[in-house]
């Protein structure tokens, strides 16, 4: 395995619980050939020099590693444990297998518990034999660090639940949020590439709605800001794009950043 000096951030999922295209659905975003309305569950790549790190691990882990042909992970890093967001670490093992390596992950308490229930055979006590190798190392609201990567959780309201967004350096990603305050918010400040999820147009009980997540992006005001987390009722990709403010996108699976 072979590293370049970068600093990347992948989208491996742009997509809401229920990707896009949605099950069963004939709407004209689930129908479309466009492959940006094409959406895997939200989650994240970031490769800074030798250190790779992944942001959530949904159900559609297993084909992101493989589309992207990822060799080799640092950590997985977890902001809360909803199962769109946690699904997939059963997957893990083939690092496992493949590499001879426990995997590290970086969750909280409140994770680490929804992780249990999900997988009660990755932590009880009598091991089961093929069961992922993990070592769980509990984050709470303070910087922490994976291997030399100085990480600072931001914490957000998904309705009632809290959830964790990241900062890592220049680069602050933000998923699952319908409320950060204004304390919270002053970890945003400076950032020059700022991912953060709006679900649809319309108001959400626990998502940022597109409107909301512009008011954000033009309070920390950075130099560009990403859409992610998007269901089937935001609409075709294209047409959301050209109504939006010069500086904000709407992130796709598989776009890479230099960050």
């Amino acid at each position: 395995m072979s590293y370049q000096n970068t600093s990347r951030l992948t989208f491996l999922g742009t997509g809401t619980s229920t990707g896009v295209p949605v099950v069963a659905c004939d709407c004209e975003v689930c129908r479309s050939d466009d492959r940006r309305d094409q959406r895997l569950r939200t989650s994240a790549m970031i490769e800074i020099n030798d250190v790779r790190l992944i942001i959530d691990c949904g159900p559609d882990f297993r084909y992101q590693m493989i589309r992207e042909k990822v060799d080799n992970i640092s950590a997985i890093i977890f902001t809360h444990g909803h199962r769109d967001h946690i699904a997939g670490l059963d997957d893990v093992r083939a690092f496992n297998y493949v590499l001879n390596k426990t995997v590290d992950i970086y969750a909280s308490k409140d994770v680490v518990d929804a992780i249990n229930k999900e997988f009660p055979y990755i932590l009880h006590e009598k091991r089961f034999f093929g069961a992922p190798q993990l070592r769980f190392n509990i984050i709470k609201n303070e910087l922490f660090n994976v291997d030399g990567v100085s990480i600072t959780p931001v914490e957000v309201m998904h309705h009632k639940m809290t959830v964790f967004g990241f900062r890592v350096g220049p680069l602050s990603y933000i998923t699952d949020a319908s409320h950060i305050s204004d304390q919270e918010k002053k970890k945003l400040y400076g950032t020059d590439t700022l991912v953060i999820n709006a679900l649809r147009k319309s108001r959400h009980i626990s998502h940022f709605s597109l409107e909301e997540a512009i008011e954000l992006i033009q309070d920390i005001n950075p130099k560009r800001a990403y859409i992610t987390h998007l269901s089937h009722f935001m609409g075709l990709h294209e047409r959301i794009e050209e109504s939006l403010p010069d500086n904000v996108f709407i992130a796709y699976d598989g776009l890479k950043l230099d960050i």
